[in-house]
Parts: C-alpha cells; structure tokens; sequence
C-alpha cells in the first residue's frame, strides 16, 4: 500500500507541476484506513481527489506505473470548511488521518488538523450519520417510474444501499462503495449488533439470491460490460468504471466476494453496473443493449424489483425502516 501511495502522489506530482488548476490534493476511498505494509488487493483502486478553484472534468480510473489510479476533481466550494468537512461523511473520513498528498495554500491541512481532533465527538458522528439519512430519504422518495429501467434501478439501488453506510459512519469507518455491505456486517458484529445484519441485507436482495445465481448474473455482466466498455462514446459521471482498466475492478473483484462467500453482497455492485452499462448502451449503442437486457432483467427478478410496484414498495420498506436504524446509530454512538 505504501509503495501504491508513492505512485498515486508522483502522479499528482507531476500533474500540478503542469496544470496550475491544481490547488492541492488528498487520498480517498477505501483504501485510506489500510497500513502501509497492507497489500492493496488487485481488485481495489487508490482513489484520489484533485481540489481545483472551478470544476473541471475528472481523470478517471487509469494505470500508472502498475497502480490503478481512480482521480476525480472537487472544488473548494464543494469541499467547504473546516466543520463542513467534519460534518461530512464523505469527505471527513478522508482527514482524520494524514492523507494530504499535495496542499501550496495550506487549506488540506487545516482541514485536516480540525477533523482529525473532533472526528469522534458524538455531535460530529451524529452529523455525519444525518446526512447519510438524508441521501437515503432524498433518494428514495422521488422515485421516477417513468425513467428508463436503467435509471429507475439506479434511483432504487444506490439510497438503498447507503443505509449499510449507516452503521459504517456511526462505528468511525470508512464509507466504501462495492464492499460496503462486508464493511457493514463488520461493524455490526463489533458492536454486538450482528443480529441485525440479515435484515439490512435483506432491504437490498428480499431475502437472498443463491450463490450459483450469482455467478450466472456475474457472467451475464461480464459479457454486458465488454460490450459496454467496447462502445462507449458518451461521458457519463461513472465512464470511467466501465473501462478495460476497470474490469478488474467491477468483474474480478465481484467474483472474489462470490468465492468469499459474500455472494449476495456481491449483487449490490453487480447490478449497479448493470444498470451504468445498460445506460452506455442506450446511448451508444442500443441495439446491442437491447439483445443483453433478458441478463440485466433477470437479475433484477431474483432480487425482487423487476417493476416499478416492486421497486416502489420496497422503497417504502426501506423508508419505513429508518428510525430503527437510527435507534442502532444512537447505541453506537453511546457505546464509544
């Protein structure tokens, strides 16, 4: 891991030395919280974020010295203050250790001094936890049955999944994306709350999907990824995790959790990009994502929301639910 920083932080380097947007830079992700003699999985990335004065379009996931880079941009106005950055649960994790890889203005680490001493006060973690409530509920009340399936799925999909980040930013972790169910039953189990992981997982599967019907949907989105990958043509926000330098990511990293046993967490990211791949190909190319769309909708039919009402109702579930999860926030908050 320490070696992969090295390489992230040349790169960054040598960007600002020749792009003077470039007002600092920190590491992100879920490979913050790792050491540096941990081996960064061959399936995980080194996210980092480029602060810049105005946006600017991201770099995206790429190759660098045998590292795979994910740099994307945020502006000072995104990123905000100290105590916004402390109330954020998507930027404080990112301060409370020395992540700062680039800072000429001297703002990261100020950012980075103020996070780092209130990052466990319960007023802060509590802060942090309303705003994940809140992308939930955002999220999940304006549900547009009108959308194209791949951008209803998604509207259904991700605030769904950001209620597994609930017990990861009361237990001080690092939010992830594509293993943030494995990080959550961790949490859960270390605060003595491992009974409540079943009906966590069951918001976003309905009970369970077979570990050999996750290798199917598996190999189905493969063959949609490359595809997809090969096509595209249109910038979307996510392009760049649909990408033969992603694949790694997305298609082996998905597998490792199936062999891992966590195959039903799996099917979070699985369909999520199912969903991205299946909004290239509605762009791009949409006579070919209408002979792959029978794999996307039959993954969608073991998990239960094959229809707008499906997805409509477990919405509310999922809604209906959430002063339960708050009431769990609360008892670990306490238990700090």
């Amino acid at each position: 891991m320490g070696e992969a920083r090295a390489v992230a932080a040349r790169w960054v380097r040598e960007r600002a030395a020749r792009d003077a947007g470039v007002r600092g830079a920190f590491f992100s992700g879920s490979t913050v919280g790792l050491a540096d003699a941990a081996v960064l999985p061959a399936s995980s990335d080194v996210d980092v974020l480029l602060v810049r004065d105005e946006p600017a379009v991201r770099p995206g996931k790429f190759r660098h010295e045998g590292v795979l880079l994910e740099v994307s941009t945020v502006t000072w106005g995104e990123l905000g203050g100290p105590e916004d950055v402390l109330g954020s649960w998507v930027f404080g994790p990112c301060f409370r250790t020395d992540t700062v890889i680039v800072d000429p203005t001297g703002r990261l680490a100020a950012l980075r001094e103020r996070v780092a001493a209130g990052f466990a006060d319960p007023v802060w973690v509590r802060r942090r936890c309303a705003g994940v409530r809140r992308r939930v509920e955002d999220g999940l009340r304006v549900l547009d049955g009108g959308a194209p399936l791949h951008a209803q799925v998604t509207g259904w999909l991700f605030p769904t999944s950001v209620v597994a980040l609930l017990p990861v930013v009361a237990g001080l972790r690092d939010p992830t994306v594509r293993r943030r169910y494995v990080v959550a039953r961790e949490v859960l189990a270390a605060y003595g709350l491992a009974d409540r992981y079943p009906a966590l997982l069951g918001l976003l599967d309905g009970g369970g999907v077979p570990a050999g019907r996750v290798r199917e949907h598996l190999a189905g989105l493969a063959r949609t990824f490359d595809v997809a990958a090969s096509v595209a043509r249109t910038r979307f926000p996510f392009s760049a995790d649909v990408t033969a330098a992603a694949r790694p990511v997305v298609v082996d990293g998905s597998r490792e959790m199936v062999e891992a046993g966590w195959h039903r967490e799996a099917m979070f990211w699985i369909v999520a990009t199912y969903a991205r791949c299946h909004a290239i190909l509605a762009s791009d190319a949409p006579e070919r994502g209408a002979g792959l769309s029978p794999l996307f909708e039959a993954a969608l039919a073991d998990l239960g929301v094959a229809s707008v009402a499906q997805r409509r109702r477990r919405a509310d579930e999922v809604l209906g639910g959430l002063p339960g999860w708050w009431s769990v926030v609360e008892r670990m908050v306490a238990a700090v």
